[in-house]
């Protein structure tokens, strides 16, 4: 005999309205005036229902991400038989989103969601060092995996983060560089 369950009863159709109406909003209006208020008016839910499930309009922004409703072709490293400079095109990619007004924003919401939540963090974590960061990543360090491939693709980020958390800017060069010192210098 199955015991009741105790709490809030998520339901998905709830649950994916919120996430649609957070994405569009976001679209429309950027993150700075992205509101639980307006989310769970456009989704037809009450502020509660957000707040139970999500602690702030970050984190409802985190699961939007992960789930690859928002930032979809900025999630994907292009794959052109050069790992190196797909890495660094990637990092390019990442910078022009962040210099973006919604970009600084999201990232904002994306470092407050991962501080408030280590699940949130872990999740973004693993979502970031999916199976293409790490691929290109390895193919330019000539390793099959392990603890110093993980602690290359944290190098890589940790370094976009610090960079877009101080807001500098960013050049192509500079991606090129940063790829070569966390994979190795190029094969002669």
């Amino acid at each position: 005999m199955a015991l009741p369950r105790s709490g809030p009863i998520r339901s998905e159709a709830a649950r994916l309205a919120i996430l649609d109406a957070a994405v569009a909003l976001f679209a429309e209006h950027g993150y700075d005036h992205l509101t639980i208020e307006g989310i769970a008016r456009r989704a037809g839910v009450g502020k509660q229902t957000i707040y139970r499930w999500w602690p702030s309009k970050g984190d409802v922004l985190a699961e939007a991400i992960l789930e690859g409703r928002l930032l979809g072709p900025q999630r994907e490293v292009p794959d052109t038989g050069d790992p190196r400079a797909d890495l660094a095109a990637w990092l390019t990619e990442i910078f022009t989103l962040r210099a973006s007004a919604d970009g600084e924003g999201l990232l904002r919401s994306l470092v407050a969601a991962s501080a408030g939540s280590a699940e949130t963090g872990r999740r973004l974590r693993s979502e970031i060092l999916a199976a293409p960061l790490m691929d290109r990543l390895s193919r330019a360090m000539g390793d099959a995996g392990g603890p110093r491939l993980e602690a290359a693709a944290d190098a890589l980020l940790g370094a976009v983060i610090l960079r877009a958390l101080s807001r500098e800017h960013f050049a192509s060069a500079d991606m090129l560089a940063l790829v070569d010192v966390v994979v190795g210098p190029p094969p002669h």
